[in-house]
């Protein structure tokens, strides 16, 4: 008996549903219009949140899926660790991680949730957030040298804010006090913009902040800036401001990077699709210029291998430094 060609038909859909239904990643990677949070460490509108909320966008251009960001702030981004390392691990949660919650709080908190080498998978770095060294105008100091001399002549008058304990801009300046030889009474915040508030004010002395914190203080004249914590100088209100290392700080850079990162466990065409389309997104000159314009200078890994080669080093790294500096676990 022959087939109809409604039968015909029929096998054709059943073998297409079928197919469908042994490579369901096969969605994800073209694009489905799921889901997908994006956790971000830090309050609405700070540095982060802004290129967050930015690529946000442009990767949904690419990948056709939603992606809604979520902040939790606290303990400088390990609330958010913590979450993202308890979460479902199916390619619907990521974070864009700070690398003071991944690489630096593990050595400075004793209550962090989570094992920063054992519970995420990197996709690919995004770019680095750059710090500069701000003071009040008030005070006779224009560089590097003024205030080493003015910390040596005043060594019990120097204090600066920092955004949190075992944040970059905590861990840096302990690292540069200590190869300078000076003393400053260290007051931590939750966030940049009280302590940048009493510098402002004259109730301390400087702080080291992203330079995206602190350029409209310098724009209006209520800061000045002395250094900057990148390998190369800055544009626009920085481009005078020399480096630590041009002022005799060798290899002495303050940065944090930013990058995203998935559970650990999750499939690993999820995180080869999103590395894909993280560098379709930062191969498009569009983006190079708005991620400057934030504060963020680009960077991306080679690979998905090499991101997470980088989350082992940048842990050691800081781990030195905190054991360097006799920071006490809190």
């Amino acid at each position: 008996m022959q087939s109809s060609p409604f039968n015909s038909i029929r096998r054709q859909l059943l073998i297409g549903v079928g197919a469908l239904a042994t490579a369901p990643h096969l969605f994800a990677q073209s694009g489905s219009g799921k889901v997908v949070k994006v956790i971000v460490g830090f309050p609405a509108g700070q540095a982060t949140d802004q290129v967050a909320r930015f690529l946000a966008e442009k990767l949904q251009a690419i990948t056709a899926d939603n992606y809604i960001i979520e902040n939790r702030p606290g303990q400088g981004g390990s609330i958010a660790l913590g979450q993202l390392a308890h979460s479902s691990n199916n390619g619907g949660v990521m974070m864009l991680a700070h690398m003071s919650a991944i690489a630096t709080n593990p050595h400075i908190y004793k209550s962090v949730n989570y094992d920063s080498q054992k519970d995420f998978s990197a996709v690919g770095l995004v770019g680095d957030l750059p710090f500069v060294l701000a003071v009040n105008p008030n005070l006779p100091i224009k560089n590097l040298k003024d205030l080493v001399d003015y910390a040596k002549a005043n060594p019990t008058q120097l204090s600066n804010s920092s955004s949190g304990i075992g944040t970059v801009s905590h861990l840096a300046l302990e690292e540069f006090k200590r190869r300078a030889g000076i003393q400053s009474l260290h007051v931590p915040y939750s966030g940049s913009v009280a302590g940048l508030t009493d510098v402002i004010a004259g109730n301390l002395t400087m702080a080291l902040e992203t330079a995206s914190a602190v350029r409209p203080h310098i724009e209006s004249g209520k800061l000045r800036v002395i250094a900057v914590g990148s390998s190369k100088r800055l544009g626009g209100v920085y481009k005078d401001t020399p480096t630590f290392i041009e002022q005799g700080y060798k290899d002495f850079t303050a940065a944090t990077w930013i990058m995203y990162i998935y559970p650990q466990g999750t499939p690993k065409s999820e995180i080869s699709s999103s590395y894909a389309a993280l560098m379709k997104v930062m191969s498009n000159p569009e983006v190079d210029q708005k991620l400057t314009s934030l504060g963020c200078i680009p960077r991306t890994s080679s690979s998905v291998d090499d991101a997470n080669q980088y989350l082992q080093k940048e842990y050691v790294y800081w781990g030195d430094i905190v054991a360097r500096n006799n920071i006490t676990k809190v």
